[in-house]
């Protein structure tokens, strides 16, 4: 086993993003000095379609569209609070004829409840899986930390 590190470096969204954006700044001053793609790739550990990438972008669309992304839009969640609630209250249910439940049987019932025209057992899942992040994190009476 290995020591636990004495500097544990734990990054904040914001920061990453901030040194996400210094690497393509760095990206495009070595593609300035005239280096291969393959090299500015292996110096900063990214892929050589990374460095073309942004310098592509830098061409397109100058500094400001190499340097920063633009947002994504987000997707709207397929289920909302209330057939997410009505989803968790089938968990809690027994299936018929069966001992427990499956992602299929799930999307099946919601179905079937008129609760959505159609889901896929993988939407069920991953809601699922949202709404139980949390649970068992804190234990009564305990601090987090």
């Amino acid at each position: 086993m290995g020591r636990q590190k004495q500097w544990v470096v734990q990054l904040s969204d914001d920061e990453r993003q901030q040194l996400t954006e210094m690497t393509r700044a760095c990206l495009l001053l070595l593609s300035d000095q005239g280096l291969l793609d393959r090299d500015i790739a292996q110096r900063h550990s990214v892929s050589a379609a990374t460095v073309a990438s942004i310098r592509r972008k830098y061409v397109e669309g100058g500094l400001q569209a190499a340097l920063y992304e633009k947002a994504r839009p987000k997707q709207p969640p397929k289920l909302n609070a209330q057939q997410t609630a009505i989803l968790i209250a089938e968990v809690c249910s027994t299936p018929d004829g069966r001992e427990t439940w499956t992602m299929q049987l799930l999307a099946d019932r919601l179905v079937t409840l008129g609760v959505v025209e159609s889901i896929s057992d993988e939407t069920v899942r991953r809601t699922l899986k949202k709404t139980r992040r949390d649970r068992g994190r804190f234990k009564v009476g305990v601090s987090p930390r």
